[in-house]
């Protein structure tokens, strides 16, 4: 039986382990208090890393690979079976297109005022926990709409009507 690369989470945690933008793919935290905590552990484990380097380590039966950038903290989580480096090419991917929708300017606040292209990079990289797409560039045209000229017009209006949702989502959450 042929399996796809699948993650079970991506984090995107502030410098102080608080999230800015999280997706869970698996069941295997249930709850939100269970969900923290894996956040909290993780973010815990992995403090002492060096900043701009990709890094691998098991955790809880789990595989993390992650990285930092300025004040945000970038990891993605899959079984201990599913390859590292397809992991990795995932974490690749999301930070390549944050770095490009945020122009460079990746922190916490201009994370916070773009979390609509953020949360819309997370639905172009996974769906349901089945990797789409690790291509920075890709991921962030996708998202900003320059790779959408063969996009029909109700696509182009379901895409726009997602990110007015999330843009009002977004302001409700800073409020």
């Amino acid at each position: 039986m042929e399996t796809f690369p699948s993650v079970k989470n991506i984090l995107l945690l502030d410098s102080e382990g608080k999230r800015v933008a999280v997706k869970y793919y698996s069941d295997g935290w249930p709850t939100l208090s269970a969900k923290l905590a894996f956040e909290k552990s993780v973010f815990a484990k992995t403090q002492k890393a060096n900043a701009g380097t990709d890094e691998i380590v098991m955790f809880d039966g789990q595989i993390v690979v992650y990285k930092f950038i300025q004040d945000l903290h970038f990891f993605v989580t899959g079984g201990e079976e599913e390859n590292e480096l397809i992991l990795a090419s995932v974490l690749q991917g999301f930070s390549d297109a944050v770095e490009r929708l945020l122009k460079n300017m990746v922190d916490k606040r201009t994370a916070l005022e773009n979390l609509d292209l953020i949360l819309l990079c997370l639905d172009e990289i996974v769906d349901g926990g089945i990797v789409l797409e690790t291509e920075g560039r890709e991921i962030a045209e996708k998202v900003s709409g320059h790779g959408s000229e063969g996009a029909s017009s109700a696509e182009q209006t379901l895409v726009n009507a997602l990110t007015q949702a999330r843009e009002h989502l977004a302001k409700s959450l800073l409020m």
